[in-house]
């Protein structure tokens, strides 16, 4: 798999909680969305892991293009 599956073509908005981890679906494939579920075996792919550091609503690339993973940065305009 050379390009990842668009999830959607609008960013993903959640909350997250500060301190927890949290792993997004940079393949396309999880049925989770925006969170990884462990489809992106054998792809290529590997979910983007990071901590909140505070608790607060963010928007998470859906078109999984983005520059700035896992966050929007408004990619998906250009799709």
């Amino acid at each position: 798999m050379s390009s990842p599956i668009v999830a959607q073509e609008e960013p993903f908005c959640v909350e997250v909680e500060a301190g927890k981890n949290y792993a997004w679906c940079a393949c396309g494939r999880s049925e989770k969305q925006p969170w990884c579920d462990g489809s992106h075996r054998d792809t290529g792919f590997s979910p983007v892991v990071w901590k909140a550091e505070k608790s607060e609503t963010v928007f998470l690339c859906g078109c999984k293009s983005t520059g700035d993973k896992p966050y929007c940065d408004g990619t998906h305009n250009m799709l």
